[in-house]
């Protein structure tokens, strides 16, 4: 048989098993709906039919080792309602669908896929476009050993309104962006990879500011809280308005032993935020962010190495304590933060992102800072080695590296072998130690 012909056929055969159930897959167009089909075939996974299927209340996948795939879109058109909804299974298989909704009806309150109490629970090449929430396009929460791997997820920013009026933290509220691509809580075991999140509509632009009044206050308690400047209170008006993060992991002192591994992220606030222990972040790709990554409220063991971080504009990498870190108390174990490692990253074209315009010079590509209360255990123990940091003209920033002189600062903190070109009051605010 020609080479032609067999190339041809071997085409074909690849794109009709990309069509079709394969063995042991129940088709959803032999069932008036696909939620019919997942009722009727718990333990089965269910394949979704090329094209457009239409939904207005959330699929709800119940029962052992089942699961959705196929090249389908699922199209929810109703905005009070999640797109699919997973609860107390093991063995669940989410693969190559799409979750979205209507242009015109994305804004949401809640999510496209939400995972709760699941065992070796696996989300694959997924896409999620357009669902935008403060929540997470993708959550998983309550679960052990899931893997989340080559998603896309586009398009999960909202504008919205960040309240801290309650308590006496900080004591106003203000417009913002909100949102966060994959957001992991109270989780275990977790693997994030190859993953790509991305935000094409909401940039950090004066234009976006203006249009939206990002920053500016909608709500003032009587008095100022401990946790905001005395100039943004009486200006009303504050330049954090970028809120949420491209991937989070949360749930200090629970979630534990995470992999965040080859993701590329564009246009996030925060690239990469965690608050959880023993931690790989390892060659991501984190371009244009406020905050390249950060790790704080109590996150011990942090490996992070290899990985990319280009055109950050506030830091690249940020380690600090955060409110829920603190001592031994009331027999509970110290939530401290450290016993890290920062090693081997590149940080390119720092200051140089669409958010360069917002704080002049008053930013550094690494920052070690001190706890957001009296109480909270000093950041102890990191190695810092290995790293460049690689301006394309003259640097945008005060110091490579900013460590709080504050009592409660950093402690223990080791630099080697780093290429650090001064910023423009020189490398740091303090003598780097080996």
């Amino acid at each position: 048989m020609p080479t032609k012909l067999l190339f041809s056929l071997f085409i074909t055969a690849a794109a009709f098993a990309a069509d079709a159930p394969v063995t042991g897959e129940i088709s959803a167009a032999a069932f008036p709906s696909i939620q019919a089909a997942l009722t009727a075939n718990p333990g089965k996974r269910v394949f979704v039919p090329a094209g457009d299927h239409v939904i207005t209340e959330k699929l709800r996948i119940r029962g052992d080792r089942s699961g959705l795939c196929g090249p389908g879109r699922i199209i929810q058109q109703n905005p009070e309602q999640a797109i699919l909804e997973i609860e107390n299974a093991s063995g669940i298989e989410i693969r190559d669908v799409t979750l979205t909704r209507p242009e015109d009806q994305s804004e949401t309150n809640t999510e496209a896929l939400r995972a709760q109490n699941c065992r070796d629970l696996i989300i694959e090449n997924v896409k999620v476009i357009n669902n935008r929430t403060k929540s997470g396009a993708i959550l998983v929460t309550d679960s052990s050993s899931s893997r989340i791997s080559r998603c896309l997820v586009r398009n999960y920013m909202k504008v919205s309104v960040d309240d801290r009026t309650q308590g006496d933290v900080s004591g106003y509220a203000f417009r913002c962006t909100d949102g966060t691509g994959i957001m992991v809580r109270y989780c275990k075991g977790t693997l994030i990879e190859s993953n790509h999140v991305i935000e094409e509509t909401y940039f950090p632009s004066k234009e976006c500011r203006e249009q939206f009044k990002l920053g500016d206050f909608v709500k003032k308690n009587p008095e100022k809280g401990p946790h905001l400047s005395q100039q943004a209170w009486n200006a009303g008006y504050t330049d954090n308005w970028r809120q949420g993060s491209a991937i989070q992991v949360t749930a200090p002192e629970v979630s534990d032993l995470t992999r965040l591994l080859g993701n590329h992220i564009e246009n996030a606030a925060q690239g990469i935020d965690l608050h959880c222990d023993h931690v790989i972040v390892s060659n991501n790709i984190v371009n244009h962010a406020h905050i390249g990554m950060k790790a704080m409220h109590g996150s011990r063991n942090v490996l992070i190495t290899g990985n990319q971080f280009i055109r950050n504009d506030l830091w690249a990498i940020g380690l600090m304590p955060g409110a829920a870190a603190h001592p031994a108390q009331d027999g509970k174990p110290a939530n401290p933060d450290g016993g890290s490692i920062i090693a081997n990253n590149l940080i390119s074209d720092f200051g140089h992102g669409d958010a360069h315009w917002m704080w002049g010079e008053e930013r550094s590509p690494f920052k070690f800072d001190a706890g957001q209360d009296p109480d909270d255990p000093p950041l102890t123990d990191v190695l810092i080695q290995g790293n460049l940091v690689h301006n394309p003209g003259p640097p945008r920033y005060i110091y490579d590296v900013i460590i709080s002189t504050e009592p409660s600062g950093p402690r223990g903190l080791h630099f080697s072998n780093n290429v650090f070109p001064p910023g423009t009051r020189g490398v740091c605010n303090q003598e780097l130690k080996p």
